[in-house]
């Protein structure tokens, strides 16, 4: 059992806190048994995984799928995990992939895609990931000044949906948004002073949705490039919606309307 925090593997391992550790490891960091699950679940081969001897118990079936998947399993002090891991009760389990693993790219004629930029917080992206997957949406793309996907807490808020979502980070996303309206998609962006609410709009058409930074919105660079822009209605007083709640919003607006097309 690792028992010291000045082991050199617990060191490797808090490297990947951090973008740096994990760009140059080329590894990311799981936390959580439902994250390592969906890992095994998507063939995922694991580099290494640490757990406490609580976990091993209470985890008899899935501690044997690990030693046959993983280069490397761990026994660690609970105090060691709590130091290999980002949240503050971790429930007894961490585990690095490669950071390359399921990095699917985005299809080149989405039916329905997400593009968001400069988003900061990991909760957000991870959430916003959740929901995407939840309704079908084919892509999403992030500015290089978001936070980054393989963040632990993205991966973490994602629920594992993570893994079931093409997704990439973009340099230019006005070419990005101009490629994608040659190709006959329109693009839907939120604004305040919108004359048409978010139900108004036909979804049923391919989509991609502009979503913005979390306190300042989308840049007046991106918004122009809309074809469309519609508005979230808010009752009196209330400045804005969580990025992460409008996605959703939008997202299962889009959901019904194809739905109700289908059973046309």
């Amino acid at each position: 059992m690792i028992t010291s925090s000045q082991n050199p593997l617990v060191k490797q391992i808090r490297k990947l806190h951090r973008a740096k550790g994990r760009q140059e490891q080329n590894l990311l960091l799981l936390e959580g048994t439902h994250l390592l699950e969906t890992a095994l679940e998507v063939n995922c081969s694991l580099d290494t995984v640490c757990y406490s001897p609580q976990w091993q118990v209470k985890y008899v079936h899935l501690y044997e799928q690990v030693l046959t998947r993983s280069r490397r399993v761990e026994c660690v002090s609970p105090e060691v995990l709590q130091q290999l891991a980002t949240t503050v009760n971790p429930d007894g389990v961490i585990a690095t992939i490669d950071r390359d693993f399921q990095n699917l790219s985005p299809i080149k004629s989405p039916k329905l895609g997400l593009i968001l930029e400069r988003i900061q917080d990991p909760g957000n992206l991870g959430t916003i990931i959740r929901s995407a997957v939840a309704t079908g949406v084919d892509s999403i793309w992030t500015s290089e000044d978001s936070v980054e996907f393989d963040n632990p807490k993205v991966l973490r808020a994602s629920a594992g949906a993570w893994f079931h979502l093409p997704k990439q980070s973009s340099p230019d996303l006005e070419k990005l948004i101009h490629d994608y309206q040659t190709q006959g998609i329109q693009v839907i962006a939120t604004q305040m002073n919108a004359s048409k609410t978010y139900w108004e709009t036909d979804f049923r058409r391919s989509s991609i949705i502009l979503l913005g930074n979390e306190g300042a919105g989308l840049s007046p660079e991106l918004a122009k490039l809309a074809d469309e822009t519609v508005r979230i209605p808010l009752a009196s007083g209330v400045e804005s919606l969580n990025v992460a709640i409008a996605a959703a919003l939008l997202l299962y607006e889009a959901q019904r309307q194809k739905v109700s097309l289908e059973k046309r």
